[in-house]
């Protein structure tokens, strides 16, 4: 496909959009986290979070065999303690279990920085110069978007009124951008927002 805008992978990139429908993971049962169909109800992705690995800062994107693919970790450390805004680092996973940073995202930590976007580096850069994707609207309302550095819409999350609340929702990924890579930032909101993958 030569459209597609792998992150992760390219066999996360679809020619056509995606709505992928998510569902958080009871606590009581595998909590920490939440799972990722399609459509059809065919497990796409699995998130698992502190429930399950057992550490607050870090979430691991399985594909629907249940092969990580993706591991996502907030940065700690004395420089990140001083600073007003929070990041996180998502690295591809191989079949050998290693690693490769792929992205980052910034995300504020205090009330002062609030008013900054979230914003996503892709690694190596691309064609931006200062960041690749920025996060719009909320979270917490299921209504929030991802958009490319030229304004365009690549994912759109939205809720499903009828069903489950706050624990159904969906998001379609536009054609040509990475699945895996939208799943994992998702997963990082859910955590900044205290949801299914926080302890």
């Amino acid at each position: 496909m030569n459209n597609s805008i792998p992150v992760v992978s390219k066999i996360f990139c679809s020619s056509t959009p995606t709505m992928l429908m998510i569902r958080r993971r009871p606590i009581v049962v595998n909590g920490g986290g939440f799972v990722v169909t399609d459509l059809n109800h065919n497990v796409i992705f699995v998130i698992d979070g502190c429930g399950i690995l057992g550490s607050k800062r870090e979430l691991m994107v399985k594909d629907g065999e249940g092969e990580p693919i993706l591991f996502v970790s907030r940065k700690v450390g004395i420089v990140q303690a001083l600073s007003t805004r929070n990041k996180w680092n998502g690295y591809s996973m191989d079949y050998q279990g290693k690693d490769k940073l792929v992205f980052s995202l910034t995300d504020p930590k205090s009330c002062i920085a609030t008013s900054t976007p979230m914003r996503i580096h892709i690694e190596p850069m691309r064609h931006c110069t200062n960041w690749d994707y920025e996060i719009g609207g909320s979270f917490a309302d299921r209504d929030c978007r991802i958009i490319d550095c030229t304004g365009k819409t690549v994912a759109q999350m939205g809720k499903k009124d009828l069903i489950g609340g706050k624990d159904f929702y969906h998001v379609e990924v536009q054609a040509g951008y990475d699945q895996a890579f939208i799943i994992g930032v998702m997963a990082i909101l859910d955590n900044i927002n205290g949801e299914s993958t926080r302890c």
